[in-house]
């Protein structure tokens, strides 16, 4: 018995899909400025619409929306240099009671533990280094990883470069963009096509709208948490932890590394550092295991736990890139199917 055209079709698109999201993945590697780019071209093109309902060009209300997003980003940076400045500087003036903390309790608990004394045993290391020089000289193999990370540093710079000038075209060219792949789509598909285009962009909206309100109550959270644990920097800390939280585990890292020199400057022992990184400890789990996927998960259609393997499978398909852009993937994604599963039905 010969297959239906309609389960023909179904099947074809199932390979064309597996077969682009295999081609995906071989590219990662090159792709992050163009999903960035493509990214903030869709964040920024409501913007540049009404810019250019306003009687505005589109070349000109395009370069404004650029402008305007450099501008937002100068301004956060200039807001958190002073804070980094002074950061270091109190890292700076720490260094002395570091090395003093060092002498005094690391080094006699390393004695007591491991029986060695690294003050008085030198000769004895410089003894064992001589004996495996030639185990040592293997370290020679890694210098590969050395030019591979400087390739890599090479390729972030090309990429920050590169960002914005993608970013600059695809805005500018966005509705012919978006009109040239809607060419591409079969008259057949074309209507049902276009309307899971606007459900998975309204789904995207509420992504966006659900991250926007998870920086203010984390934001919120850091802030009221770290004045309350008695830390001088709890503002700064605080706003730059919450606004970092869209980059998964970038907000507690750096929280957790600024209020940590913070706490250490203004307490002086490690006891006055247990409740900032309490703090953090508990603000890393309410916005992993309940706020994220409360106020981003419902507002995409994905259950709490959907949210949370989404974050798991992309990051290990796609590493960092895919963390970023697990959750609203997943959604378009349940959108589509949601489609399909109608449409075999």
């Amino acid at each position: 018995m010969t297959p239906a055209p309609a389960l023909n079709r179904t099947l074809l698109t199932l390979l064309v899909a597996a077969a682009g999201g295999y081609l995906f993945y071989l590219l990662t590697p090159i792709l992050t400025p163009f999903l960035t780019a493509a990214a903030l071209a869709y964040l920024c093109n409501p913007l540049v619409d009404r810019l250019q309902a306003r009687g505005v060009g589109r070349t000109a209300a395009t370069a404004l929306a650029l402008l305007g997003l450099v501008l937002f980003f100068l301004l956060a940076a200039a807001v958190m240099a002073p804070l980094f400045q002074a950061q270091a500087r109190l890292l700076i003036q720490q260094v002395p009671r570091i090395v003093e903390w060092g002498s005094q309790t690391l080094l006699p608990w390393f004695t007591a533990t491991f029986g060695v004394d690294l003050l008085h045993d030198q000769a004895d290391i410089l003894a064992w280094l001589k004996g495996h020089v030639s185990e040592l000289s293997q370290l020679s193999r890694y210098l590969p990883r050395v030019t591979d990370s400087g390739l890599a540093l090479l390729g972030f710079f090309t990429n920050l470069l590169l960002t914005p000038v993608v970013t600059f075209y695809l805005l500018r060219d966005w509705p012919r963009v978006v009109a040239h792949l809607d060419g591409w789509i079969p008259a057949p598909l074309r209507s049902k096509s276009e309307a899971i285009a606007r459900e998975i962009d309204t789904v995207l909206s509420e992504f966006v709208r659900g991250q926007i309100l998870v920086i203010l109550v984390m934001s919120t959270y850091y802030c009221l948490a770290l004045w309350l644990a008695g830390l001088h920097y709890a503002l700064a800390v605080g706003l730059l932890a919450g606004m970092l939280v869209f980059v998964p585990y970038m907000g507690v890292l750096v929280g957790v590394l600024l209020g940590t020199l913070a706490g250490w400057s203004q307490f002086g022992e490690l006891s006055g550092l247990v409740p900032v990184w309490a703090v953090f400890g508990i603000g890393q789990l309410l916005e992993g295991m309940a706020i994220t996927p409360w106020l981003v998960g419902e507002r995409v259609g994905l259950h709490p736990v959907a949210v949370i393997f989404a974050l798991m499978a992309f990051g290990q398909l796609f590493g960092f890139v895919g963390v970023l852009l697990a959750i609203p993937a997943a959604a378009a994604s349940l959108v589509a199917l949601r489609h399909l599963k109608a449409q075999l039905d």
